[in-house]
């Protein structure tokens, strides 16, 4: 009897793209290896199936008579009720769909109640550390604690600022879209309710590796993002307690966000089409419920077990190159998803990101991720390198950026790269890009979050 794969020899589920072959500068070409799944995961193939059964009835949904308006409605709302299962929603409540983690986050901003307090951490994602500022004009003021070096010195520090002063949200990652360290959900839920305080979790990362539970945790919010959980079809959601969504400003005025407009009053609808101004984006909230499915739908463990091993090959593979610094923010965190994020002594992250893609077919991101106070406390201005790992990953793909490294650190490039609107590039690139993906013709592109 032939003995199971490893966790992590193969993909978990299949992606689209999974088996895409890329041009390289040196000539060939190599199965691309995409370990950028952190930034944005390629569709599964049931959730591209999926799209497909449903684009033939797609229509604008809600007091629509048609067959196909229906449908879509059905599609529409059923996919809240898938969505909020797989985070462990309490019975009562709301979804809301958004356009991804910070539009989620930036409609909880404008539901903390006038005069009001958020406090969060220096580690955290752009979304979850602007959103909040926004809110002055009602009196919103924002904390921000900065993050010990070690997990229990952070949780002390964050206990020391809820008892200093009256709080409304704690707001934390799930996990770090820098280094894959989680944080205590319950915990931490329990600290701020002890403390009069709400808790709000951005689980754009958290969310495609580890199971969620609001319900057990204590949780009172979640943000997430369907591009990171393998639906990358614009959609996502906000899922949690009533009451403040139900009082917030709406977050995008206009039809379908009322229950009656006159002439110089308007009556709001509650949540959750108080905040769902427009037409809706159907397609992508049933790629956002079918990708729950799929995910929900995996053995016991079997997620887990899977990143774990590939986590731990690259870990392992990447202490045995010369000059490689992995990066860590808090020394004692027990569990950590696959994302790993390291430098290369003496050679610009960027560099290092260009050459695994034109000389290896591997995707990588580098910069400072969005979260410039978290780069900037780890003294690293100038940005890392990011590999991060999903279900559509193989330990091939880990295995050929550790011996890329090497090869860069032993002998360097083959190719010459130089600096073209802010990003590495290939001198003369003679590999060839579809006609609707060249990257000659896109607009001069500042990067994104500074880098």
């Amino acid at each position: 009897m032939r003995a199971a794969p490893a966790p992590g020899e193969h993909p978990l589920l299949p992606v689209v793209g999974g088996e895409e072959r890329v041009p390289l500068v040196t000539g060939g070409e190599a199965r691309y290896a995409g370990l950028d799944v952190a930034a944005s995961a390629p569709a599964l193939v049931w959730v591209a199936e999926h799209v497909e059964r449903v684009l033939p009835l797609y229509a604008s949904v809600h007091r629509g008579a048609g067959y196909a308006s229906q449908v879509s409605t059905a599609v529409l709302e059923g996919s809240r009720d898938v969505v909020a299962g797989f985070v462990g929603a309490r019975r009562d409540d709301v979804v809301v769909w958004t356009r991804n983690t910070t539009d989620a986050l930036a409609v909880l901003a404008g539901c903390v109640p006038d005069g009001g307090s958020v406090l969060v951490l220096d580690l955290e994602h752009h979304a979850n550390l602007l959103p909040w500022r926004t809110q002055g004009h009602r009196g919103v003021t924002q904390r921000v604690v900065a993050a010990a070096s070690t997990l229990e010195g952070t949780v002390e520090a964050l206990e020391r600022a809820l008892a200093a002063a009256p709080t409304s949200l704690l707001a934390v990652t799930g996990a770090s879209n820098v280094t894959g360290e989680e944080l205590p959900l319950a915990r931490l839920a329990a600290l701020a309710h002890h403390y009069g305080a709400r808790l709000a979790v951005d689980a754009a990362q958290l969310a495609p590796h580890r199971a969620l539970d609001l319900a057990r945790d204590g949780v009172d919010w979640v943000a997430l993002s369907g591009h990171k959980l393998y639906a990358p079809f614009g959609a996502g959601a906000l899922v949690g307690r009533r009451d403040w969504l139900d009082a917030g400003t709406p977050h995008l005025a206009g039809g379908g966000a009322v229950e009656e407009v006159g002439a110089d009053d308007v009556r709001w609808a509650t949540a959750p089409a108080r905040h769902e101004g427009g037409t809706p984006n159907v397609l992508g909230a049933a790629a956002l419920a079918a990708a729950c499915e799929a995910l929900s739908a995996l053995d016991d463990g079997a997620l887990e077990a899977h990143e774990q091993a590939l986590r731990a090959r690259l870990l392992d593979g990447l202490a045995q190159v010369p000059g490689v610094r992995v990066v860590r923010a808090l020394e004692d965190v027990p569990s950590s998803i696959g994302v790993v994020t390291f430098t290369v002594d003496g050679v610009d992250p960027g560099l290092v990101a260009a050459y695994l893609s034109a000389e290896h077919g591997v995707g990588v991101r580098d910069g400072r991720f969005c979260a410039h106070p978290l780069l900037a406390r780890l003294g690293l201005p100038g940005g890392a390198v990011r590999a991060s790992v999903g279900v559509g990953t193989r330990a091939e793909d880990v295995d050929r950026l550790v011996a890329a490294l090497k090869s860069l650190v032993a002998d360097g490039p083959a190719w010459t790269y130089e600096v073209v609107e802010g990003r590495h590039a290939p001198v003369d690139d003679p590999r060839p890009w579809p006609e609707w993906g060249d990257p000659s013709a896109r607009a001069a592109a500042a990067r994104p979050c500074g880098g």
